[in-house]
This record gives structure tokens, C-alpha cells and sequence, in this order.
């Protein structure tokens, strides 16, 4: 039988003190459809927060028991280590919420219902997860459903304070990640981009509907690029726009510098653009930041643009012609 170090008696202790006060210190562990809210810790980038509760409205699991399992793994799919984005780590488990192959291949889930069961897209790995911690027990059996995601004490005890944490904090700002500006079509947009914050950047990746898989470089991760983030935005405002960045600035009315609202769209030569036809475009949030779908390897965020020094201009969508009826 494996031997009990001092180290895991004690890690075992903590946990014991952990589960006592999860009824109480966990919004949600006995009603696992619990909205964000109050609860809803800052740190969380919108996409994974979505994803945790909508798991955990699936699976019957506290969304601040898969968030502490996201934030221990990979930082809520933020982390630099191998194994997150692509590869493996040292001990081969791989994707945000880190499986071993032989789990993922017993626990997979198409979450988006993309066709495809992939273990670094955060949409599939994290319904997996609950899944796993389901069919172990939880949320009866915590403990025990723990342990068998990670047979490491101290790993469990670490995951219940990071729950804990989660269900106690009082900032809200995960839910509504930005102060805006705009207001009607403009703020629909910005609200629309913003639930994506940190969501990978993908080559030709995202659709009217949200990220989708993208090409080329971009064909192995699920996200958004410049243009599609800014298409999806509007269109959920009801604004249709052009696919592409050049396509984007060709087709609506120009802003001068200075006039620049929130929710115009700044266009920049980027590395591959140029004067007139610029390479890459950002949602203006106000009168120094916009928020981005960067560059491959990167993640969709808030960014100054008025230090940058290759600006094209500025376009305002709500001359377009709306889409739908």
C-alpha cells in the first residue's frame, strides 16, 4: 500500500475543513444553476466564467468547483506552460483543464457541438471536467471526485480553498468586464466584444455566432481574428459588416481623428497592411482603448491604441445597413 506522508495527512486535515464549510461558503453547491454575480471573482476572463456555469448548470457542479480546477490547471487557459495551447506537459495531460489521453479519451466531450472532441478548446474541456467530477461522485462526494481528477492531497485541498475563494469574493466586474461608454448599437457591440476578453486569437476564426475554428494557422484553435471580432460584434447590435479587416475599412464611412465614438472601428497598417489596405482592426472603447483580437499566440483584451504608431484611421458602422428585418 502507498505510504502516507506527514505532508498528505495534512493536506487530508485541511481538506476535512474545506468540505465542512462548502455548504455554506459555496453559492451554488446545493444550486449549481447559480448566476454570476457578487460571487463572480474579477480574474475570471468572461469565456471560461460562461463555460464554467453553463457546465455547471449541465452537470450538477459547482461553477466555482470547475473554476477552481481551471484556475489550478492552467490559469483559466492563461498559463505559459507546455501542454495548455498545444503539446503536453511533463507528465503528457494537455488542454486548459489538463487530461491524461486514456482520460480524455474516456471523458471527452464535443461541448460546442463543433464535430470535434478537442481537448484544448476550452468549450469541450471544460464540460469534460464536470463530467469526470460527476461520474466520481460529485457533488455529493467532492472529496472523493477530487482525488480522482488528481490523486495528489494537497492538489484537492488547493482546489477547495481556490472554491472557496471564488464563492466569497464580492467584486462583480467578471460578469460585466467593462464600463461602457457607448450607447443603443454602439454598446451592444461593445458588450457583444467583451464577453470574448480572453479568448484566443484564431487565424480566419469566428462566425456571427461567436469563435469558431479557423484557418490556416489558426486551424487548430477555436477563437477569433481581428475582423471577425468585429463582425460578430455588430452584428449582434444588428449591424452587418464586411468579413475582412480591408474589406471592413473600404466599406464604411470614414471618421477623422479626434471624431473617433465608441464603437467606431480603428484600422491600423499592422504587418501585413498598408495606407489602403489596412491589416489589422480593433472596436474603440473610448478615447485611448480598444479591445483587440491581436495576433496568433495572443488573446482577445483591452489595448491603447493611440500609442500606436501605424493607425490608418477610423470607420463608423452604424451608416451600414442593418442586418435582419
Amino acid at each position: 500500500m502507498p505510504v502516507i506522508t506527514a505532508t498528505a495527512i495534512g493536506a487530508f486535515a485541511l481538506i476535512a475543513v474545506l468540505l465542512s464549510v462548502l455548504a455554506t461558503a459555496l453559492p451554488g453547491y446545493d444550486a449549481p444553476n447559480a448566476s454570476c454575480g457578487t460571487s463572480a471573482p474579477t480574474d475570471i476572463p468572461p469565456l471560461y466564467l460562461d463555460l464554467y456555469q453553463q457546465a455547471a448548470a449541465r452537470y450538477g457542479i459547482p461553477w466555482t468547483v470547475l473554476a477552481a480546477v481551471g484556475e489550478a490547471e492552467s490559469d483559466h487557459g492563461r498559463g505559459t506552460g507546455p501542454g495548455i495551447l498545444n503539446g503536453t506537459n511533463h507528465a503528457g495531460a494537455a488542454g486548459p483543464m489538463q487530461f491524461m489521453p486514456t482520460t480524455w479519451h474516456s471523458y471527452g466531450v464535443d461541448g460546442n457541438a463543433d464535430g470535434r472532441k478537442d481537448v484544448y478548446d476550452p468549450a469541450d474541456a471544460i464540460p469534460a471536467a464536470a463530467d469526470h467530477l460527476r461520474r466520481n461522485g460529485a457533488p455529493a462526494n467532492l472529496e472523493q471526485a477530487l482525488l480522482r481528477y488528481n490523486h495528489d492531497p494537497a492538489y484537492v485541498a488547493k482546489v477547495l480553498r481556490l472554491a472557496e475563494s471564488y464563492a466569497t469574493a464580492t467584486a462583480d466586474s467578471a460578469c460585466t468586464p467593462l464600463a461602457i461608454d457607448g450607447t443603443g448599437h454602439s454598446a451592444a457591440a461593445i458588450a457583444a466584444a467583451s464577453r470574448w476578453l480572453g479568448t484566443p486569437y484564431s487565424y480566419g476564426g469566428g462566425g456571427l455566432d461567436g469563435p469558431t475554428r479557423g484557418i490556416g494557422q489558426g486551424a487548430n484553435m477555436v477563437g477569433f481574428d481581428c475582423s471577425g471580432l468585429t463582425r460578430y460584434a455588430w452584428h449582434q447590435a444588428g449591424t452587418a459588416l464586411p468579413r475582412t479587416t480591408t474589406e471592413q475599412w473600404r466599406a464604411l464611412p470614414h471618421v477623422r481623428p479626434g471624431e473617433q465614438l465608441p464603437g467606431d472601428l480603428v484600422f491600423f497598417q499592422g504587418a501585413d497592411g498598408g495606407p489602403d489596405h489596412p491589416g489589422h482592426v480593433g472596436l474603440v472603447l473610448d478615447g485611448d482603448r480598444m479591445i483587440e483580437a491581436p495576433r496568433t499566440g495572443e488573446r482577445i483584451r483591452v489595448s491603447s491604441y493611440t500609442d500606436r504608431q501605424d493607425i490608418v484611421g477610423y470607420a463608423r458602422p452604424m451608416s451600414i445597413t442593418r442586418s435582419g428585418p
